[in-house]
């Protein structure tokens, strides 16, 4: 891509950090609701209950921010490891990726900014913690290998259902009902993140940097080995495009092929 085009892509750089931005101060939000001690849900029973209802809101979350008007401009990637998958699927272009990567952990970092500022102590509260993901009591081990299965399947979910051309507009339905299950039965053992932009953003705010380096490590893996995966089993030709929502009016700057989908 030319360096004169780039300046023209900008609202799709800003619209990813809106969207990773919204993400976080809707977790943190729900997170002070739904665990900080002094919350009227409390008596909601702690473990599949409680989490159960985090899942659901934070997959409510990921649906309002992917068909929203941001979402649907940038694709709504929200991801550096689904951002570099589609690069390496040949979907996105490298300078592309390079401003989605950087905005995504600006949006991460500022979120929980905004919403530590807004919330302020409740946020810092122990029982919250600025919803920092950590692994659970299995250890290190165990939270690296779930990480990356449950990255694996989120992606090749998304690339199964985009590229399918009766599914490909319920791409979003799919992702954030995998969302809500993760966070309701695998966040005891990795605390659910498959993205390092969202890590870092309450890691920063906590200054609680635990085995963060499992968190940029393990969601890259299990992606792109769900792109590999992919690409051998359908080829590289059946990836059409990078949106995770491309019924919609707002103009597409990746390789796109969505009109060939169609077609099918």
């Amino acid at each position: 891509m030319k360096l004169w085009r780039l300046p023209a892509h900008w609202p799709e750089y800003a619209a990813e950090a809106v969207n990773l931005g919204v993400f976080m101060v809707s977790a943190c939000t729900f997170g002070v609701l739904l665990w900080h001690p002094a919350s009227l849900f409390k008596a909601l029973p702690d473990g599949v209950a409680r989490r159960g209802a985090m899942g659901v809101l934070m997959g409510l979350t990921l649906l309002a921010i992917v068909y929203s008007r941001f979402g649907k401009r940038s694709g709504a990637h929200m991801n550096p490891a689904v951002t570099l998958t589609y690069l390496l699927l040949g979907r996105v272009e490298r300078m592309d990726a390079a401003f989605y990567i950087a905005c995504q952990f600006a949006g991460g970092v500022a979120g929980v900014a905004l919403a530590g500022f807004v919330i302020g102590g409740p946020l810092a509260d122990p029982a919250v913690h600025f919803v920092v993901t950590r692994p659970g009591g299995g250890g290190v081990g165990w939270a690296f290998v779930a990480e990356t299965v449950i990255s694996f399947a989120m992606m090749l979910t998304v690339l199964t259902v985009s590229n399918h051309p009766r599914l490909a507009r319920r791409t979003p339905l799919f992702a954030a009902a995998l969302v809500a299950l993760y966070i309701t039965f695998e966040a005891p053992v990795s605390g659910m993140s498959m993205n390092a932009a969202r890590t870092l953003g309450s890691a920063a705010a906590a200054r609680d940097f635990t085995a963060l380096w499992l968190y940029f490590m393990a969601p890259l893996a299990g992606m792109l080995a769900a792109g590999a995966t992919y690409r051998s089993w359908r080829g590289a030709h059946r990836i059409f495009c990078a949106k995770l929502h491309h019924h919609n009016d707002q103009r597409c700057i990746f390789r796109c092929r969505f009109s060939s989908l169609k077609a099918i």
